[in-house]
């Protein structure tokens, strides 16, 4: 406890003097913004994947919806993680870059 008796730490959230306001960040990341090429677990098909985006849930889905109109294709944003149908990892690294995010290509 503090001086003012408020609670710094909890074991359910940790450290509450760091917290923010859940509708401006939901997930604390750290490091650049990672853009990512899988096949795996889907019957061979291609997703590219964007993750450690440091904004909230409703703004990942707004980005999502952005780069899907950019690339002409369908895809998702759950979990933090926005998926778009194919390989776009130029197009939406260079989405990423405009829109003032740190972004890099993550594996191989």
């Amino acid at each position: 406890m503090s001086k003012r008796g408020d609670m710094v730490w909890s074991s359910a959230d940790g450290d509450l003097r760091k917290a923010r306001d859940p509708k401006t960040v939901t997930r604390m990341t750290s490091g650049p913004v990672k853009v990512r090429r899988e096949t795996a677990g889907r019957k061979g098909k291609t997703v590219t994947t964007v993750f450690n985006l440091p904004l909230n849930d409703h703004d990942i889905r707004d980005l999502a919806g952005r780069l899907k109109k950019r690339c002409g294709v369908g895809g998702s944003a759950k979990e933090g993680v926005i998926e778009i149908q194919g390989d776009h990892r130029d197009t939406v690294l260079a989405v990423l870059r405009a829109e003032g995010f740190e972004a890099v290509l993550a594996g191989g």
